[in-house]
């Protein structure tokens, strides 16, 4: 079996790729049916909110479910979580297809949610296990082109679909179905994930939890911002005439599209010059600039290139946090530390509507995305104030220790 240079074989990083995919299938691939699919439960009452809540409420019970997830893989293994929530992926993702009333849909997405909080996160612990940190460096780049070029031909393929029926986008989900033989045959179950009965528990907590609570929050805000396009942004195409799926698919997947660039040629050489701080810093300055942008545009032309600038900040900003969070994971803890970060990440994809939609309907969109540049831009100065504090310590350490030695 050829192998890669991370040391595993070229089929087991294919398949954790693929199935890394997955999360932003859950969401992405139905967008382009929205104003359809609104318009088709026009009568429902509150239908513009329920409708966008099609694309997030599987956000609720991932964030519910991920920290249960990270325990069960933790404490029984990986790869049985894993092969369960693929089943449960794939038939609670068709479910929705054969629904005829937004409740019916809504738990079917419900059920989906359930389904990604297993598979993310036992994918993220698999992916703790299998690589050293600089071959994680390199996966984790490579998995975010991955998730970015997948956004791409989900979201294009949602939209064709959608161009023929608005229900016909639920039924790529069986796809997950695919994966399950994969996963059999190229994945293996970590020996290390097994019961520790020598474990120091002094020695796996986390180094730091203030600053792993910082980064749920920058996980939860990334997802918060980025949220806004898929729910927000095909509605704000139709207040300037513009309704194709198609030309809605491609407006959104312009940020895949920088996203994958961003991931695979930027962030290793971004890590490496501007430190962990630095990529925080750099990637919420890029996203509020995006969304700032976003606020003034006139036309189609304009806001495919302003979402295209918030995917360069994105695609920097979501492998830093996957391996900033892993790198401070002790092994045994792998499970739940992906658990928890999951949960930020889709609890801002969750609410995100619930802030925006109430903010939209007084305010305008533009109102909307003026104010995400402000929050972005104030988690850009926090990161700067951090570094600066930072460097400060040091500087005063380096000098007090040159003051003793007698320099």
């Amino acid at each position: 079996m050829k192998h890669t240079t991370s040391g595993i074989p070229s089929q087991s990083r294919i398949t954790l790729l693929c199935l890394a995919a997955l999360t932003i299938m859950s969401g992405a691939t139905v967008a382009p049916s929205l104003p359809a699919l609104q318009q088709y439960f026009s009568g429902t009452p509150n239908s513009d909110l329920w409708s966008r809540l099609v694309v997030t409420l599987p956000a609720l019970s991932i964030a519910l479910c991920a920290p249960l997830a990270g325990w069960i893989a933790d404490r029984h293994g990986r790869l049985q979580l894993l092969k369960a929530a693929l089943v449960l992926y794939g038939l609670s993702g068709l479910l929705a297809l054969f629904q005829d009333s937004l409740a019916g849909i809504l738990t079917s997405r419900l059920l989906l949610g359930v389904a990604v909080a297993g598979t993310m996160t036992s994918v993220t612990a698999l992916v703790g296990d299998y690589f050293s940190r600089e071959q994680r460096l390199t996966y984790l780049s490579q998995q975010s082109t991955f998730i970015s070029i997948g956004g791409v031909v989900f979201l294009t393929l949602g939209g064709l679909l959608a161009s023929l029926h608005w229900r016909a986008p639920f039924a790529i989900y069986l796809l997950a179905l695919l994966l399950v033989p994969a996963v059999k045959i190229f994945l293996w179950e970590p020996m290390r994930v097994r019961p520790f009965k020598h474990r120091d528990p002094k020695k796996e907590k986390q180094d730091n939890p203030l600053a792993f609570y910082a980064l749920l929050a920058a996980a939860t805000l990334n997802s918060l911002a980025f949220t806004l396009i898929p729910t927000q942004i095909p509605f704000y195409l139709r207040e300037i005439e513009i309704s194709s799926p198609r030309l809605i698919a491609m407006a959104i997947a312009s940020s895949n599209v920088m996203g994958a660039i961003a991931s695979l040629l930027i962030y290793r050489r971004a890590r490496n010059r501007l430190g962990v701080l630095g990529v925080f810093i750099a990637s919420f300055t890029i996203m509020a600039a995006s969304f700032g942008l976003l606020a003034g545009a006139e036309n189609l032309t304009e806001i495919v290139a302003f979402i295209a600038l918030y995917g360069l900040g994105m695609g920097t900003l979501i492998p830093h946090i996957f391996s900033t969070a892993l790198e401070s994971a002790p092994e045994s803890k792998r499970g739940k530390t992906a658990g928890f970060l999951t949960t930020g990440i889709f609890l801002g994809q969750f609410i995100s509507p619930f802030i925006s939609q109430p903010w939209i309907d007084k305010m305008g969109y533009s109102s909307a995305f003026s104010s995400m540049a402000l929050i972005l831009m104030f988690a850009a100065s926090s990161a700067a104030l951090i570094y600066i504090i930072k460097i400060k310590k040091e500087f005063s350490l380096a000098y007090t220790s040159g003051l003793g030695s007698g320099n």
